[in-house]
C-alpha cells in the first residue's frame, strides 16, 4: 500500500467492545429502535344527575310505585320507601345517572304519567 488509501477491518470494527456499525453509524447493526409511548391518557367518569320525583295531590302513591319499579327498576320495596319519602318531603331522589340516561328517564316519567293523565313531575339536578 502506498499510504493514500487505509484499509479498514469492518469485522475488527464490530467486534471490538463499542459496538459500532461503521456502515449504518447505530449500535447492533445499524438500527437504532427508540420506544415510544403516548402518555397515558385518564378518562374522565361523566357528570352525574339526580332524577328527583315532585309530590302531588292527584297522583296515585300505587303509580308511583309502578313508574320507580318499570322505569328505575327499583325492586318493589325500595320502591315503597321513595314513594313514601317523595308524599311526605314534598319530593325525592329516584336515582343518579349520567346527563342523557337521566334525561331519557325524566322524559319517561312525563310521557307515562301524561298517558295515564296523572300531574306526576319529574326533574333533574347535577348530584
Amino acid at each position: 500500500m502506498d499510504g493514500k488509501f487505509k484499509r479498514i477491518n469492518f469485522r475488527s470494527a464490530i467486534s471490538d467492545g463499542d459496538n459500532v456499525d461503521p456502515i449504518g453509524g447505530g449500535r447492533n447493526g445499524g438500527t437504532v429502535t427508540e420506544r415510544r409511548t403516548r402518555p397515558e391518557t385518564k378518562t374522565r367518569k361523566p357528570p352525574m344527575y339526580k332524577v328527583i320525583l315532585l309530590n302531588d295531590d292527584y297522583t296515585p302513591m300505587e303509580f308511583v310505585v309502578e313508574i320507580l319499579k318499570a322505569v328505575f327498576h327499583k325492586p318493589h320495596a325500595e320502591a315503597t320507601r321513595i314513594m313514601l319519602h317523595v308524599h311526605q318531603n314534598g319530593m325525592g331522589v329516584a336515582g343518579v345517572y349520567p346527563f342523557e340516561i337521566a334525561e331519557t328517564k325524566v322524559r319517561t316519567v312525563a310521557e307515562l304519567a301524561k298517558e295515564a293523565q296523572y300531574p306526576l313531575k319529574c326533574a333533574m339536578e347535577k348530584a
